[in-house]
């Protein structure tokens, strides 16, 4: 990397990496929670984050991952590794792939020391290293912490080291975001849009996506896509880069008609709404509430149902009933029907959708009961089979079996999402 020399225009910024520092992320006891926060407020500007990266107290390691990815990326975001310690080396490791030297400054010993003496302390002698500034820097000011950042142009990139405090880099962050990075964009922003699915897997998902995805990439502005899966839900991200707010907005909402024809009722919500929160205000547009009986979920449904604010407003009770005898007694459930057949059966999750409906005098009962696993199967009835049943007003039913592959935790989960969608698909219906 060459050194800073005669001015230049500034870099323009468009595609970013964060990289964060620290080897107790790289156990199982933390997370890099900062790369989230970092990611949302880049993309706010139209900067795409490419990469993330977590990276262990090891220099060489460190750098390796630097370099990489300022041959890839305009903006590469360091969090992290601004300590006094031995093992903080985000510094050196930057000024290392850049050809600089650290040069300490003694405003920001000062500054340093006066934050120790203002509790009463002395400053140790090791915080000086919080004052080595690589060369040509721009030194960021931190009012939470005695670790400043730092600003770096090199070679048409920029360089930003941040502390890694969550407390300590969001105020840096939206400073450098504010000014330093606003002016550095250009004139394109990236537009966003979210379409989540429920009942179709990844695969099939894509597979009906496909013929869209090449429409959308041929569009000006073209519109890029990426889909997610989890606990048995889609979610499709779609962006576009444009300097027309207009443009964009139009391009996304293009996009996200195109997929509204494609998938129908699969369509849960196009406005980065949750499944439980469609739910949620489907029922409580209309006044009505709901109980549900759980077996084979043990309460993760209801769970998933009341972790969305004001859900007391239509989740009127819930029920776990594991066992037979709990069935019978609870939600009056024939000990004849779970005979014949069996406890899990479609019939049977209706009696329990009916019996929970009428034990809590609601409009819609819920209920699902099956073989979670990893033992109890059968041939005709094997690991991963679940009966799901809705009963509502005026003999309104609905009822599904669905047999899941996976581990009992994934059967559970991917359990709950069908249960709460098939509310959602009987009150659309």
């Amino acid at each position: 990397m060459s050194q800073p020399g005669a001015p230049r225009e500034p870099a323009v910024v468009h595609r970013a990496e964060i990289i964060a520092v620290g080897s107790e992320m790289l156990t199982a006891d933390r997370t890099d929670t900062n790369s989230l926060f970092i990611t949302a407020r880049l993309n706010e500007l139209g900067i795409e984050v490419a990469a993330k990266a977590v990276v262990a107290d090891h220099l060489g390691t460190l750098a390796s991952v630097v370099r990489g990815a300022m041959t890839r990326a305009d903006l590469v975001v360091l969090t992290g590794g601004l300590g006094p310690t031995d093992d903080d080396l985000t510094r050196r490791a930057v000024a290392e792939v850049l050809g600089r030297s650290l040069v300490e400054q003694p405003a920001i010993v000062q500054a340093i020391r006066e934050r120790f003496e203002r509790r009463g302390l002395q400053m140790p002698e090791i915080n000086r290293r919080q004052a080595e500034v690589i060369e040509g820097a721009e030194v960021l000011a931190n009012g939470f912490g005695t670790a400043p950042g730092q600003f770096i142009d090199a070679d048409g990139r920029v360089v930003v080291l941040l502390p890694g405090p969550p407390r300590e880099m969001r105020p840096m962050l939206e400073s450098v975001c504010a000014s330093r990075l606003s002016a550095r964009v250009g004139g394109a922003r990236l537009f966003r849009g979210t379409v989540r699915l429920v009942g179709r897997t990844e695969s099939h998902a894509e597979e009906r996506l496909k013929p869209l995805y090449a429409s959308w990439g041929g569009a000006d502005p073209s519109v890029g896509a990426t889909i997610l899966a989890a606990r048995g839900q889609i979610e499709l991200q779609l962006s576009v880069r444009t300097a027309d707010p207009g443009r964009g907005a139009a391009a996304i909402a293009t996009a996200v008609a195109d997929v509204e024809r494609e998938f129908g009722l699969d369509v849960v919500s196009v406005d980065g709404r949750t499944l439980e929160q469609v739910v949620g205000d489907l029922l409580r547009s209309r006044g009505l509430r709901l109980a549900v009986a759980e077996s084979c979920t043990g309460g993760l449904v209801t769970s998933r149902l009341t972790d969305v604010p004001g859900s007391s407003d239509y989740v009127e009770r819930a029920v776990v009933a594991y066992s037979n005898r709990a069935k019978e007694d609870l939600l009056g459930v024939p000990a004849e029907l779970i005979a014949g057949q069996g406890a899990v059966s479609e019939a049977v999750a209706l009696a329990m959708a009916q019996g929970v409906r009428r034990l809590a005098a609601v409009e819609w009962g819920l209920a699902v009961t099956g073989i979670a696993g990893p033992s109890g199967g059968s041939d005709t009835k094997p690991v991963g089979t679940v009966c799901f049943a809705v009963a509502g007003p005026a003999n309104q039913e609905l009822v599904k079996t669905v047999h899941f592959a996976g581990a009992r935790v994934q059967v559970k989960a991917f359990s709950a999402t069908t249960a709460i969608d098939l509310v959602r698909r009987a009150l659309l219906q």
